[in-house]
């Protein structure tokens, strides 16, 4: 039997930090804590680890100048990314955001067709439109109007997305960079502007909160946010955003159980089917040669 390569054990390292994060999460959103409060507090420690580590390991925060609009860039798409991310789970179960979360793979490749780093053969067309329905399928599920569920769906696709459009974005930094000074930089700008957005809610917000969501709190940010930032933009490294979030296929479906488990929701029929159908778009859409397009 063989033994899991490196990569694949940051892969599925990554994968169960991140199922896991999204009832931690959900838990915290539905105990006190109001949304954007939450990812300032939680970003914000993040943060200040990233620079702690990267100036202990390197001494330097340093970005060059050329690179700094790539940077801003898969700062504000991890912004949206998050802004996103927490209101999608307020606004639904984390069973069906992480549902949603499964199209992701499709998000990434279609940000290689935009970024011109990849060709896509019709067999991947066909398995995104099979995600695509399985998402469609999944917001009929949760009741049809524009509010609850199915804004919380639409939320989960949008962070999707971003996500996808991130990764893209942050894999030519980590040829230059470290992970950790990536990590340092990227979560500083974007958390700024979380911040701000978040100044309302700031001021509003009660912070007797309980040891119980405090202690989750912890966890979210040391291990979904801290650990697996590390190990994330490290597989990205080795074998590209495409192979990485198309190997991460199973997180979503993972959470989904978890959620389940630990939260006690529930899934119905529709939301169910929309599940299997984006892992079988999943699966359609994956192929053994991606190819570049050649330079002009």
């Amino acid at each position: 039997m063989r033994r899991p390569s490196t990569v694949e054990l940051m892969l599925l390292t990554t994968i169960g930090l991140w199922s896991l994060n999204l009832t931690v999460s959900r838990y915290i959103l539905t105990h006190g804590f109001q949304p954007l409060a939450y990812a300032t507090v939680r970003y914000g420690l993040a943060v200040s680890v990233f620079i702690v580590l990267t100036l202990a390991l390197e001494g330097s925060l340093r970005i060059r100048g050329r690179d700094l609009g790539l940077a801003a860039a898969a700062a504000a798409f991890l912004y949206l990314n998050q802004i996103g991310f927490v209101y999608a789970l307020e606004k639904s179960s984390a069973s069906v955001l992480g549902l949603v979360l499964g199209a992701t793979p499709i998000f990434a490749a279609l940000a290689g067709v935009l970024l011109r780093t990849e060709m896509l053969p019709p067999r991947f067309w066909a398995g995104a439109l099979l995600s695509f329905c399985g998402v469609a399928l999944v917001a009929l599920g949760t009741g049809g109007e524009l509010s609850g569920d199915l804004g919380g769906v639409l939320l989960g696709v949008m962070t999707a997305a971003t996500w996808a459009g991130y990764s893209m974005l942050v894999t030519p930094l980590m040829r230059r960079y470290s992970a950790t000074r990536i990590s340092a930089v990227v979560l500083a700008w974007a958390w700024v502007g979380i911040a701000l957005t978040a100044a309302p809610q700031l001021s509003d917000q009660d912070w007797n909160l309980g040891w119980k969501v405090w202690t989750l709190l912890v966890f979210a940010t040391l291990g979904p946010l801290v650990v697996t930032n590390e190990l994330w933009f490290r597989s990205l490294h080795r074998i590209g955003p495409a192979r990485a979030t198309l190997a991460a296929n199973l997180q979503p479906f993972l959470a989904s159980a978890v959620a389940l488990v630990l939260l006690s929701e529930s899934l119905g029929p529709l939301e169910l089917l929309g599940g299997a159908l984006i892992a079988s778009g999943i699966i359609v859409a994956r192929r053994r040669r991606v190819s570049t397009p050649p330079a002009e």
